[in-house]
């Protein structure tokens, strides 16, 4: 109680300092409609009591300028108005709101103190209501309690700031000039986590950043490598620089679970979820989204757990992740939602709807996004019980136009994917039998660059086959299908360029009965890797597809991973801590030799660092393919001063092992000089050590072990 005494006479000093006195007719305001009056909000008491570390300071204090100045009489209504606003943003203490009164006049003073139990629902509120407009006479000015001592030191008499000199920054590029032309990794184990270069030349790696719990959960590269983003209890960071990685900026996000950086990386996306006080109750969520340089929120959603549980592939608690997915390629303008008969669409300049309202769509239960352009490909399953057929749309944003529609008909479960242009879609569409028992499975393929995006179906040879895994080449135009039955599923390619049509699809060729259950192209395209993960306890086959042609098979036993290096030249595989044996991995070449292995105790995370897109256009890549030779040669001479080097490593090493060895024989017979004389006065004054100078005898030597005496009776 005392403490509360102290806090409002602490208060009331500096209120006395503002002295703001407007009167005005109270009885002419009209809040604006609706619940929030106004104020973009989507949840207000998702931080509870036993969550958070509350503030016992002022940090969690905002003072409040320009309000009305009442008569006692309208006292009450204007603090119920206030009230209103400020508890859609967070929960007021109680006796949390005071609005000082003048004690002479009986009017208030046009300002108002609101304690909030956290210090980032004071922030939060500051930011959503300073400039919110009240009537046409009053606009909220707000401010942090804490900033008033800021302001009271301000010098009568203006003095020119001290210049600092400028410090350029890291380069937080400066790994892809590496001299080697190497990639990075990095690797959690244990406690520890590690950035790496792939030193592939030497067969090693090499140490680039070491940290001891540098994370409380898992690590993330930002889609171009720019950024490492570690996760907290108190939120996220994100760190980078060459080799020494500092922390760039941190994301406050009590008990964020998981993120999500823009394919830009301008953005990252933050989630929690909090278990309410009331069992019965859906989980809380709150996603933020930051701007990564700023640290700033653009925007923020609450709500409980069942409004983010529509769509996505994965996540927590059974909600899905990403919640909200990127659109527009790598300008990051927009990002979208899926929720119940609506996808929501945000562009990043406001933050807002697109036209200020979701785009409608009936029972939708699935979206995607072009990889490379503001187009969403969306799936509505059928009504009726088949009346009204299953379709998949186009829709180009953000005019939100029709550019295609196909209807679907028997359609138990669709599945769409992008190639990653964006210049084909594949829509895998599994479907009833006349008899309604069972399904098959066909290819409805987009040439979505091509006029009035024409449309293709594909049929496996057996259509009956299950479908285990499907993938498009990058950058190209095949895919691979692994299709029929375990234990042996047979994998097809397809080029949607036949020989003698460009616009048809075309089988190039079927490999029978391969221990395979997933897929990964090499970033370039070209290669791939058929990889028998799980059950199939790590089979690899190293295939080229421009040959058609196994270039290795191998095994990494109990392999759970399988990626390609952003360059294509190496395969990484590993074996996480899902398995308790054999944790590591191993580093192979994009023709499928082992070229090292690293074992590591309770291994959970491989990631090689991505790399931003390349500079040179097309054209020019051409060019330098075609004239790879010329440009190779230099590269030739490294790679032959590098074997020159392994081979001379290689023969030192050889020849200090055989130092070592006939340091270690001369070391014995040494021994066995000085102990010579030992020896012959053992063997009765016999000199020769040589064994074929002795005489082996046999002797029967008979001893009695044990002498028992028993009683028999006899009877007669």
């Amino acid at each position: 109680m005392a403490a509360e005494v102290m806090l409002m006479n602490e208060i009331e000093a500096t209120a006395a300092q503002m002295g703001i006195d407007m009167n005005i007719d109270f009885s002419s305001i009209q809040l604006p409609p609706g619940e929030n009056c106004g104020i973009i909000s989507d949840d207000d008491d998702v931080y509870h009591d036993d969550q958070l570390e509350f503030d016992s300071g002022f940090g969690n204090v905002i003072v409040v300028d320009n309000l009305p100045v009442v008569p006692r009489e309208k006292f009450e209504k204007l603090e119920g108005v206030i009230r209103k606003i400020y508890s859609q943003i967070g929960v007021i203490k109680e006796d949390g709101l005071w609005m000082p009164v003048d004690p002479e006049t009986k009017k208030t003073l046009g300002y108002c103190f609101i304690e909030y139990n956290t210090p980032q629902e004071a922030e939060l509120a500051k930011e959503k209501t300073h400039g919110y407009k009240l009537d046409r006479a009053h606009i909220f000015a707000v401010n942090m309690f804490d900033d008033f001592d800021k302001y009271m030191k301000v010098p009568d008499e203006w003095a020119p700031p001290e210049i600092k000199p400028y410090t350029p920054g890291e380069n937080l590029q400066k790994w892809l000039a590496d001299e080697k032309a190497r990639d990075q990794f990095v690797i959690r184990a244990g406690t520890d986590t590690e950035v790496l270069w792939n030193d592939a030349r030497q067969s090693k790696t090499e140490p680039v950043y070491k940290r001891t719990f540098w994370t409380e959960s898992f690590v993330q590269w930002s889609p171009m490598g720019t950024y490492l983003a570690t996760v907290h209890r108190q939120g996220a960071a994100v760190w980078g620089g060459a080799n020494t990685f500092n922390r760039l900026m941190r994301y406050a996000h009590p008990q964020v679970k998981l993120i999500d950086f823009s394919p830009g990386e301008k953005f990252l996306v933050t989630y929690s979820s909090h278990e309410p006080s009331n069992p019965r109750d859906a989980n809380r969520v709150v996603i933020n989204i930051f701007d990564v340089r700023t640290g700033k929120v653009m925007r923020d959603f609450k709500g409980s757990a069942d409004e983010f549980a529509v769509g996505g592939a994965g996540g927590v608690a059974g909600n899905s992740w990403p919640v909200f997915r990127w659109g527009g390629g790598k300008e990051d303008k927009y990002f979208a939602k899926l929720g119940k008969n609506m996808i929501s669409v945000y562009e990043t300049e406001t933050f807002s709807l697109i036209d200020k309202k979701s785009l409608k769509v009936e029972n939708v239960v699935d979206f995607s996004w072009s990889p490379t352009d503001p187009i969403i490909a969306l799936f509505v399953p059928e009504l009726g019980g088949g009346n009204q057929p299953a379709r998949v749309s186009l829709v180009q944003m953000p005019g939100k136009e029709e550019l295609r529609q196909k209807n679907l008909f028997s359609i138990s479960d669709c599945k769409m994917y992008w190639q990653s242009n964006g210049d084909y879609l594949a829509v895998k569409a599994d479907r009833y039998t006349k008899t309604k028992k069972s399904t098959y499975t066909g290819f409805e393929l987009f040439r979505i660059k091509e006029r009035d995006i024409p449309i293709e179906v594909l049929e496996l040879d057996n259509k009956n086959d299950k479908i285990i895994a499907f993938a498009w080449e990058p950058k190209g135009h095949r895919f691979a299908v692994i299709h029929g039955d375990n234990p042996r599923p047979d994998v097809s390619f397809y080029s949607m360029r036949s020989t003698h049509n460009l616009g048809r699809v075309a089988k190039l060729t079927t490999l029978k009965g391969k221990q395979a259950n997933a897929l990964f192209w090499s970033p370039g395209g070209r290669f791939i890797v058929l990889a028998g993960l799980k059950g199939f306890n790590g089979q690899l086959e190293f295939f080229n597809v421009d040959e058609l042609e196994t270039m290795a098979t191998a095994e990494h036993f109990m392999a759970t991973d399988v990626e390609w290096d952003p360059t294509g030249r190496y395969v990484a595989t590993s074996v996480t801590s899902v398995h308790e044996m054999e944790n590591g991995f191993n580093i192979w070449s994009f023709n499928g030799r082992l070229l090292y292995r690293i074992l590591k105790d309770h291994f959970f995370q491989f990631l090689w660092r991505p790399r931003p897109p390349s500079f040179l256009t097309p054209e020019k890549e051409e060019e330098i393919a075609r004239n790879l030779k010329k440009y190779s040669k230099k590269y030739e001479a490294e790679d032959q001063d590098v074997s020159m080097l392994l081979s001379e490593q290689d023969r030192e090493k050889r020849r200090m092992l055989k130092e070592e060895w006939e340091k270690w024989v001369s070391e014995w017979r040494r021994a066995q000089e000085e102990e010579k004389l030992e020896r012959q006065k053992l063997r009765d004054g016999e000199a020769s050590d040589e064994e074929e100078e002795y005489e082996a005898k046999e002797v029967e030597v008979e001893e009695v072990l044990d002498v028992s005496e028993e009683v028999l009776s006899f009877e007669e």
